[in-house]
């Protein structure tokens, strides 16, 4: 079995590779940069932008599987592995689908139904908070031990990149998910004053959370962040405020294990924060 692993370089796709490695499956990594990619020697690296098809010429030669991250021109991008003779593809989108969200939400769901509809054995990762997201808080702890966020009292279930991973590969090497959507979440339900916490316990400093007002956090946001993505994260931010979202056993159903802690993702991250 081979598998190309698009988004290869990212925080999911590069555990993806080791894992698919681990399970002794051939991997070629596709990056847009494969110049500056560093893999294992035995993974093959191809270069390739999911935003043009026609740079994937080559990419699907003698490949069974897909690990396909839901950006870019989905439906033709489905269609050229199909006719290299594709069967299986494994689709990253997000548990903003589920939810209904119709800035996010969308795109994602646009993507699931170009790999419904593809004539391909299919599956869907919807992952909810991504705990790599708490590393844009890395810079303030390392210099001040403090983070400075609106919604101190919204309440997620961060998960370990190493869990979605994980998952994308039982549902790429076994049968036992074709057809499913797979709603992922991390085991616990943390606020993000808890969050703080769990990671100064981590890297053995105390940290102070700072709670901004929506205004002021967007005021002091990069400018290559649209508006539109930070009025997003603050709707998510005060409905888990309002609703603290539910922690999920499809980690633990799918691998038989339980899901990593954000203390456990915190340690393994640890030197980020220091």
């Amino acid at each position: 079995m081979r598998v190309l692993v698009t988004g290869a370089t990212g925080n999911v796709g590069r555990h993806v590779v080791d894992e698919l490695l681990a399970a002794g499956v051939a991997v070629r990594a596709m990056t847009r940069r494969p110049e500056t990619a560093r893999f294992a020697e035995d993974v093959e690296v191809v270069g390739g932008d999911l935003d043009a098809p026609e740079t994937l010429e080559g990419a699907f030669e003698g490949v069974d599987g897909l690990y396909l991250f839901a950006a870019g021109k989905t439906a033709s991008v489905l269609e050229q592995a199909k006719r290299a003779g594709v069967t299986r593809v494994v689709l990253l989108s997000s548990a903003s689908v589920g939810f209904g969200d119709e800035q996010v939400g969308e795109s994602h769901r646009v993507a699931e139904e170009a790999v419904e509809d593809s004539g391909l054995e299919w599956t869907h990762l919807r992952p909810g908070m991504f705990a790599t997201n708490l590393l844009e808080w890395a810079a303030t702890i390392r210099e001040e031990g403090v983070v400075r966020e609106p919604y101190g009292l919204s309440a997620q279930t961060a998960i370990h990149e190493v869990d979605i991973a994980e998952v994308a590969v039982a549902a790429l090497t076994t049968d036992r998910h074709v057809g499913q959507v797979l709603a992922l979440t991390g085991p616990q339900v943390q606020t993000k004053v808890e969050q703080a916490r769990t990671i100064g316990a981590a890297i053995g400093r105390e940290i102070r959370f700072e709670e901004m007002t929506p205004e002021q956090w967007k005021a002091e946001l990069p400018e290559e962040v649209p508006g539109w993505v930070a009025d997003w994260l603050l709707a998510v931010w005060a409905g888990a405020t309002e609703i603290p979202e539910t922690a999920l056993s499809t980690v633990e159903d799918v691998l038989g294990k339980p899901a990593r802690t954000l203390a456990q993702w915190a340690a393994d991250h640890a030197e980020d924060f220091r």
